[in-house]
Parts: structure tokens; C-alpha cells; sequence
């Protein structure tokens, strides 16, 4: 074989293994119709984040809820609002039966992290190819691509599924505490839940994604028992808890670099008591993330060994406690074949490479979603987007087609399957 046409067919070999370029061409319906709903699903998101819905927000999230209700109705769906303890704020649960085999979770959150009146000083805009809004890729846009993938498979005449439940939260961005277990119960009654979190902006990460892993959550908390006194006339006579809390704060601060798994940063500290009191108590909260299995509790107990050890403050008390919040997230093998094959049905679109992010440092309740380990899990089926929980937060207009035709897709591909 001659040089030139051994190294083609070395490409080609690599392009094949890789799922990239020579894939099988697009299914042509699909594609028109996801550049054909290009225009509603820009005024979907415009009308979503029109509804300031913050987690707080009660009012906002309700309206939230009504909207998606109306739209799911729309095309057919049960839905049902499912009430939390935690908020009066709605889950809303829609559920589409078909005459398939596999029941589908699709999953997205509908508070932002925005306070109410945010649209005064950042409102809706388009430069270019960004359309920027608070909260328009966490998460409204992954809301958008549920919908008008819905819309489109239905048009189409689409049911080779048993049944697809659509179960969308209004406290992901507080640690779905009122919700996780909803998420974890409904994921372990599915076969495939595939999340709708962005993906990194093109204009950061070179192309569009899929995430193979979250971080899980904790909160951990240090609290300092003193003794109070009066600062002015006999501070020699009180034990400063503030000032103790402040000497371990910064003692334990690399403690998680010996837990493998385990990330955390002190971010919040107070004192209780008055201006003229030597204070009493002293509590620090801290951020942990974890993506192993008992990291947590190893770095709970590792951090009330640093606190034992040593005082500034003598005859004071050093606790340390922690709360186990949102699970990670790790793909295994099913999930990141069906990832492969993700790969695959976007490089039907002009052989264009879709990345597979290892893993981030932010929670998402894709961990809920597999925690019974049942289901096969895929997170961040949003749009591509960037400056989540920050100004001028946005969505690049040009990645609403591939992801409306990979939402389609890969929908009709697990039906097949």
C-alpha cells in the first residue's frame, strides 16, 4: 500500500475507534427540525428568564412551574406538582407513556441563584452569538432543550419508550434538599436519566460536552466553646472563642489534601455575643466536596484529630461535625458507552468532536439520580453556555442545534435499544 494511502487509512481507523468524522451521515428530519425550532426555543429562553425564579423566589418558581406545566400539558404529558417540606415551591413531574421498553428520566432544576429584581441591572441581551440572561445556562437553557426535544420527537410521531418522566426541582442551586430524595427514588424506577446541566461554552473549553463526574457535597462545621467575660474591665478572665476558631481555621485548612476524595475550603466564621464580650462560641462553616465513597466521614474524623492536638486558646473546646449533602456523580462503564455513543451522533453532524469532560469540582443531581446505581446516568445535556452564578451570564445561540439533535437522537437511540 502505497505511503499517502496507508496514513488515509490509519485516519480513518482512528476516526472510526474514536466515534468521530466518518460516522454515518444525519438523520435529516431530526436535524431540519432542530434548526427549525432554533427561533422558538431563543423565545423560550427569553420567556424563562423574563421569570426572575431564584431559589427564595417563591413566587418566581411557581410561575416556573406553571410555565413548564403548560408546555408539558401541551404535548401530552401527566403532570403533577409534587410538594416539599423544605419549600413552598413546586416540583413539577410530567410523565409521557409510549410503546416501548425503557423509561427515560429527564431531569432539570428551575431556581437560579439570582436575587428578585437581577433584570434591572442585567437584562436580557444578544451580542453576537451569546444571549445573555441570569440563570439562561444554569439551567433554563437545559429546561429549553428538554422541551423542543420533546416537541420535536412528538411531531414525529416518536413513542419507542415504555415511559419518559420529566421531574424538574426548585432548590438544586441550595443542595436540592427537599428534593434529592424525589430525584434518587424516581431515578432507581428508570432505566436511563440523562440530566440537562450545561456544558462549557466553546468559548472556554474549544467544544461542546458531556460530564463524566461531579463532585458530591458536605458542609462542614467547626464550632469553638469559650468562656465569656467582659472585654473592657476583665477580658483576662474569659477564653476567646473567636480567637481559637480563627487558630484552627487556619490548622485544618490543608487537612483534606490528606483524604483522598476530598476537597474543602472554610468559608464562612462568626462569633455570638456582643460588642464588649469576650465571646463565648465561635462557629465556622465550611465547603467540602467529595467524589469518593466515605471521604467525608474520613475527613471529619481527620479534622477532629488536627483540632485535638493543638490550642491557642487554653481551655477551650474544638468540635468538628459533618452533614452529607448531594452524592457524586461518577459515569461507569454503561454510562460512558453511552457517552461513546454520543460522540458518535455528533459527529453525524459534519464529523464535529464532542468532548468528555473527566470531572468537576460543582454538584449536580445527577448524583440523586444514580445513587441506587440502577440507572444509566449522562449529565450536562444543556446548552453550551458560561458565567453561571455570575454577571453576564450567557448561552451560545450556535450550540442550540447540536443539542436539540443530540437530546433527539440519542433518545430514539436508547428507544432502540
Amino acid at each position: 500500500m502505497p505511503l499517502s494511502l496507508r496514513r488515509l487509512a490509519t485516519a480513518a481507523a482512528a476516526a472510526l475507534i474514536c466515534g468521530g468524522a466518518l460516522a454515518a451521515g444525519p438523520d435529516k428530519a431530526l436535524l431540519d427540525a432542530a434548526r427549525a425550532a432554533q427561533p422558538a426555543v431563543v423565545q423560550s429562553l427569553k420567556d424563562m428568564v423574563t421569570i426572575e425564579s431564584g431559589s427564595a423566589n417563591i413566587q418566581g418558581l411557581t410561575r416556573m412551574a406553571d410555565y413548564t406545566s403548560q408546555r408539558l400539558q401541551a404535548m401530552g404529558a401527566k403532570v403533577e406538582r409534587l410538594s416539599m417540606t423544605t419549600s413552598a415551591a413546586p416540583m413539577v413531574k410530567a410523565t409521557f407513556t409510549g410503546t416501548g421498553k425503557r423509561k427515560i428520566l429527564l431531569i432539570g432544576h428551575m431556581d437560579t441563584v439570582y436575587p428578585a429584581g437581577i433584570l434591572a441591572s442585567q437584562p436580557i441581551r444578544e451580542d453576537g452569538n451569546r444571549l445573555y440572561g441570569p440563570g439562561i445556562a444554569d439551567d433554563k437553557g437545559g429546561l429549553a432543550v428538554i422541551l423542543h426535544s420533546l416537541e420535536i420527537l412528538k411531531a414525529q410521531g416518536w413513542k419507542d419508550y415504555a415511559q419518559i418522566t420529566v421531574l424538574l426541582n426548585p432548590d438544586e442551586e441550595i443542595g436540592s434538599q427537599g428534593s434529592g430524595e424525589t430525584i434518587a427514588a424516581h431515578g432507581a424506577l428508570h432505566d436511563f436519566v440523562l440530566s440537562c446541566e450545561p456544558n462549557v461554552a466553546k468559548s472556554v473549553a474549544k467544544s461542546e460536552s458531556l460530564l463524566l463526574a461531579a463532585a458530591g457535597t458536605a458542609t462542614a462545621t467547626m464550632q469553638v466553646k469559650g468562656r465569656a467575660s467582659h472585654a473592657g474591665a476583665a477580658p483576662e478572665l474569659g477564653r476567646n472563642a473567636l480567637l481559637e476558631l480563627a487558630y484552627q481555621m487556619q490548622q485544618t485548612r490543608d487537612v483534606a489534601k490528606s483524604v483522598p476524595g476530598s476537597q474543602m475550603n472554610w468559608t464562612q466564621a462568626k462569633a455570638a455575643g456582643p460588642l464588649n464580650q469576650i465571646p463565648e462560641t465561635a462557629t465556622a462553616v465550611g465547603d467540602v466536596r467529595i467524589t469518593a465513597s466515605g471521604a467525608a466521614q474520613k475527613l471529619q474524623t481527620a479534622l477532629q484529630e488536627k483540632v485535638n492536638g493543638s490550642h491557642l486558646v487554653p481551655e477551650t473546646q474544638t468540635t468538628v461535625a459533618m452533614e452529607e449533602g448531594r452524592p457524586a456523580f461518577v459515569a461507569d462503564a454503561r454510562s460512558k458507552e453511552l457517552a461513546a455513543r454520543a460522540q458518535q451522533i455528533y459527529a453525524e453532524m459534519d464529523g464535529r468532536p464532542l468532548n468528555l469532560i473527566p470531572g468537576t469540582g460543582g454538584g449536580t443531581d445527577a448524583g440523586f439520580a444514580g445513587r441506587s446505581g440502577k440507572a444509566v446516568v449522562l449529565e450536562s445535556f444543556g446548552l453550551s453556555g458560561f458565567g453561571y452564578h455570575a454577571r453576564d451570564e450567557y448561552v451560545e445561540l450556535d450550540s442550540i442545534v447540536p443539542r436539540l439533535y443530540l437530546m433527539t437522537r440519542i433518545l430514539q437511540e436508547i428507544g432502540k435499544n
